[in-house]
């Protein structure tokens, strides 16, 4: 299974829980995201999480179940930002996870590429902006959070929520049927039996609600 960042994330763990519960082994690889994407994409049986269903990706992978529904904000150090057009006119360069729908979505909405700074996901973007190099950060809300508050105690600024999307444990096109049955009953038990709340928990505990 391909999964974004060197942690696995809300999503990564919850994925791999699914496959042992489906009677899976995991061999959880990191690759740069792009070409994790494009690997998962051509390959066959290969796994991918967390992946947001878009209309460009639609057609390249077999899609499970979505896991995880995900808000995105634009986070800066002193200034709260509400709309895209807002973030235009107040960021000289933002920072995004390359590959990532985010950084899709702000090429969609007419964010020129000087004004884009696509960088490795993790913890990278968090550290552009506490070193003031970027002037703001579009990621996932509880991600972000989480990871800011694993660096520093200086206070994060948070916009208004501007895109909301479901994160899915995805396969590649050419995809085993039993394979993406079981993995669907496995997730399934696990939201009904809590599993995945508890894990959402286990990441959000402690973190500012705003």
């Amino acid at each position: 299974m391909l999964t974004l960042g060197e942690q696995h994330g809300i999503v990564g763990d919850i994925a791999l829980k699914a496959m042992a519960l489906a009677g899976y082994s995991a061999n959880a690889l990191s690759p740069p995201w792009p070409r994790a994407q494009r690997e998962v994409s051509i390959g066959r049986n290969m796994l991918i999480a967390p992946l947001t269903r878009t209309q460009s990706r639609e057609a390249n992978y077999t899609w499970i179940a979505p896991i995880l529904t995900m808000d995105r904000a634009f986070f800066s150090l002193d200034r709260r930002v509400d709309s895209f057009d807002e973030a235009k006119k107040a960021f000289k360069l933002i920072a995004v996870g390359i590959g990532t729908a985010q950084e899709t979505r702000l090429r969609e909405e007419g964010f020129p590429d000087s004004q884009i700074y696509p960088l490795k996901i993790g913890d990278n973007p968090a550290q552009m902006l506490l070193k003031g190099r970027v002037d703001a950060w579009f990621n996932g809300v509880p991600e972000s959070r989480y990871i800011w508050q694993q660096l520093t105690d200086r206070p994060l600024v948070m916009g208004r929520v501007l895109m909301t999307a479901n994160l899915y444990l995805a396969c590649s096109k050419e995809c085993d049927a039993q394979m993406v049955g079981r993995l669907r009953a496995a997730i399934d038990t696990l939201e009904k039996d809590g599993t995945i709340d508890k894990v959402e928990a286990q990441y959000t505990k402690g973190l500012p609600v705003r």
